[in-house]
């Protein structure tokens, strides 16, 4: 149904209860974006994402915070990694009207023909946490996975005294956080000729498929392991309990600070993580597509600076993520409205984390 059809279907059966907010009228409809009464009307936003991971389902949670706190309806979708199941989701999102798109995408080299559809419907289409590779994004809201990857590399190296042998686990192949957090693992080995990489490969995000990888790599290797290094918490948790089932212990250190990654990081079996809060992160990325919606002026373009977590400040992420978690929530929508106005969409008050 082309946009006409469906705002003439749509007038015919208002008064049935139907509300006519809940259909796209176009981002880049003016009269859509200078009514007072539109500033206020029911948003309906599409959500597909490559899969219900732990930290995706913590992000889920601070979407849903921010869409009840700012009256939007979402419409949620996982494509559990796959590209066809993620390009038929979308299609199906613009053939629904809503009034935008967000996708955390399976591979940063797909839905070419979606991101076009969209764009000529006028519907905004955000990637939000991996990338789309496109110029036709109504906006992109990213972390910093380059600097994520160096971070925890730096933080091995350093338990490792610049020597070892390390395995490091990755994200899904040809995702933009698998590739950007290798090239910041890559960039730091290059300063550590001493570090060598005794094999990589992707468990997925997926903490079974760590097991299973590490006890494989357990088999081959041995002692000859000093570390594991792993692009997200998930996989590195994997290779913690395939670790303790063969009796080895070695440093383990991952990214994105799930309620298990930080209870790893404060009982020691990690020596770290770096938060990457998807409660935060994802919140932030609708809130982003809410203004376009709305037009109203934001940033297209913003960046999740991870922290790093430590057992220095473990504590307060926990907090954050687990024991005060009803808590953080209710105040998610204000503090992503106020990360959005001072351009730090990462910022929550962590120890030794400043405001921008």
């Amino acid at each position: 149904m082309n946009r006409s059809t469906r705002s003439t279907f749509l007038t015919g059966i208002a008064a049935t209860g139907l509300a006519l907010g809940l259909v796209a009228c176009g981002a880049g409809d003016p009269a859509k974006n200078s009514g007072s009464s539109d500033a206020n009307r029911k948003l309906r936003v599409g959500v597909t994402v490559y899969n219900m991971s732990s930290f995706i389902t913590e992000g889920k949670e601070g979407m849903e915070a921010n869409a009840k706190a700012n009256g939007i309806e979402l419409v949620w979708n996982s494509a559990n990694n796959d590209v066809s199941t993620q390009a038929n989701q979308v299609d199906q999102l613009i053939n629904a009207g809503v009034d935008a798109i967000i996708v955390v995408p399976v591979q940063a080299d797909s839905l070419a023909p979606q991101v076009a559809a969209a764009k000529a419907k006028d519907i905004p289409l955000l990637a939000v946490n991996a990338e789309l590779n496109s110029d036709d994004l109504a906006a992109s809201v990213q972390p910093d996975d380059v600097a994520a990857g160096a971070q925890e590399m730096e933080m091995m190296a350093k338990k490792l005294g610049g020597r070892g042998n390390i395995v490091v686990l990755q994200g899904p192949l040809g995702g933009s956080g698998e590739i950007n957090r290798g090239k910041g693992i890559d960039k730091v080995l290059a300063k550590y000729p001493d570090i060598k990489v005794l094999a990589k490969d992707t468990a997925n995000w997926k903490r079974d498929e760590a097991v299973n990888k590490m006890k494989n790599w357990i088999s081959a290797f041995g002692t000859k392991i000093d570390g594991v290094v792993s692009q997200n918490d998930d996989m590195g948790l994997g290779a913690l309990q395939a670790l303790k089932e063969s009796g080895h212990t070695v440093p383990i250190v991952g990214i994105d600070g799930i309620q298990d990654g930080l209870a790893a990081v404060k009982n020691g079996s990690f020596i770290g993580t770096s938060l990457q809060n998807g409660t935060v992160e994802l919140s932030a990325g609708l809130a982003v597509a809410e203004k376009i919606v709305r037009g109203e002026k934001v940033s297209t373009e913003p960046v999740y600076v991870m922290p790093a977590i430590t057992k220095d400040n473990v504590d307060t992420a926990v907090e954050h993520v687990v024991t005060d978690r009803s808590d953080f929530l209710a105040k998610l929508p204000k503090l992503t409205a106020d990360n959005l106005k001072s351009g730090d969409i990462a910022y929550e008050g962590l120890p030794g984390q400043t405001k921008k």
